[in-house]
């Protein structure tokens, strides 16, 4: 069993997501595709670890974002984007869009914690224990 570290994911998910290109690609993923940003940026997160994870594990981790996301992050950003659209009959727009903004980004971390958490029961593949020397491509299960 392979015990990864969900802070270890955090700032590395952190550093990639700052990157103005990958972040445009994320976003876009999430919003024109249906694709959670956070197993995205998992799936990358193992492949710069040399991990490997079949299509059942994918599976398992597609179900723990999806309540979460269905529940708790899809209408916190709805209610975001409502109150930016309304921004000018919101009063103290500026202090909510911060404050929710913050509480999403909290959300966000503790997804990625459920994931790490998820992926700690597996058993993975690392390159070296593979037949193929080539490196792993989990996004490609996803995408």
């Amino acid at each position: 069993m392979n015990l990864l570290n969900s802070d270890h994911f955090w700032q590395f998910a952190c550093t990639f997501y700052a990157k103005p290109e990958q972040q445009t690609t994320l976003l876009a993923l999430q919003n024109q595709q249906g694709k959670n940003v956070n197993l995205c940026l998992l799936l990358l997160y193992l492949d710069s670890l040399n991990l490997s994870i079949n299509t059942q594990q994918l599976n398992e981790l597609t179900q723990v974002v999806s309540e979460f996301d269905t529940h708790v992050l899809q209408p916190l950003r709805a209610a975001r984007s409502y109150l930016k659209t309304n921004q000018n009959t919101i009063s103290d727009y500026a202090t909510i869009r911060a404050e929710l903004l913050s509480t999403e980004l909290k959300l966000e971390k503790q997804q990625q914690h459920m994931l790490i958490e998820a992926v700690n029961e597996f058993e993975l593949e690392g390159a070296q224990d593979s037949v193929s020397s080539t490196a792993p491509d989990n996004s490609a299960l996803y995408l």
